[in-house]
């Protein structure tokens, strides 16, 4: 394969919103420098380029399943015998109650993903990109009021009775932020993760 177009394609911004409440206004993220025009990519930068997606594509999956398990026990559509056999089949594998375990499993893969962008991916970016700085700097905060959320999800979770429409809530505003969240983070580093893995 020769070098080319960068061909990896950032995930598009949903207009689909589940949750009045908002964690950030996204009208104010800071955008990164356009790429050099012209600018063409070796096999090595493309799989660069394509690696954040296939992270958070799996995030997104893991997601949705989180939210049919959630919908399909607060329905009564099944039971946590039935709940628990799907989750079994899930990457994640929960060891406690079908869905809290799967919510604190779903939940310690966000915080580790964000956790190793934070400590390895963006100082580097950082030093490779000086002008990306204002970007990383929205990501970091963008990271900590996704992590303030995860916690609210676990107090939600440890309380008795389950609050069902309390975690619905909950979940729906992390769907929202973090969709939003993924996305922005494609958009802005795909190109310049391209160039730093290569």
């Amino acid at each position: 394969m020769t070098e080319g177009e960068l061909i990896a394609a950032p995930t598009p911004v949903s207009d689909v919103r589940l949750s009045r409440s908002r964690l950030w206004d996204e009208r104010t993220r800071p955008q990164a420098p356009p790429p050099e025009a012209g600018r063409r990519y070796t096999p090595r930068e493309q799989a660069g380029g394509r690696r954040l997606i296939e992270v958070h594509d799996f995030i997104r999956a893991e997601l949705a399943r989180l939210r049919t398990v959630m919908s399909e026990l607060s329905t009564g559509a099944i039971g946590p015998a039935a709940a628990r056999a799907g989750l079994h089949a899930l990457a994640l594998r929960p060891a406690e109650t079908p869905l809290a375990g799967y919510c604190r499993a779903f939940c310690r893969i966000v915080l580790l993903h964000h956790n190793r962008e934070d400590t390895d991916v963006f100082p580097r970016l950082r030093a490779f990109e000086p002008p990306l700085g204002p970007v990383v700097d929205r990501l970091e905060q963008e990271h900590e009021a996704l992590h303030g959320l995860v916690e609210r999800i676990d107090r939600t979770l440890v309380a008795e009775p389950l609050d069902v429409s309390g975690l619905r809530a909950a979940v729906d505003l992390l769907t929202d932020a973090l969709l939003s969240h993924l996305s922005y983070e494609e958009h802005e580093l795909v190109e310049p993760l391209a160039r730093l893995w290569g």
